[in-house]
């Protein structure tokens, strides 16, 4: 067993830039055109999106790559 291995914690940003804006995880699916169990994932920590993926949420969210998906830290 790998006791080493952080805990995940999903992506709080994205799910909190989605709330932001008033959309829900259906809305948001619906905008960048995947299912919503794909959002729900993200936010969860278990799916790793493509790049074109992140680039189409960041645009709905109007924010950018560093600040929903950048693991060094908030910015």
């Amino acid at each position: 067993m790998d006791t080493d291995r952080k805990p995940r914690t999903g992506n709080v940003r994205l799910r909190t830039a989605r709330v932001a804006r008033g959309l829900t995880q259906a809305d948001l699916a619906r905008v960048v055109n995947v299912s919503r169990q794909t959002i729900s994932m993200m936010e969860a920590g278990d799916h790793n999106p493509t790049l074109n993926l992140c680039l189409d949420i960041c645009r709905c969210l109007g924010t950018d790559l560093n600040s929903l998906f950048w693991e060094g830290g908030d910015h």
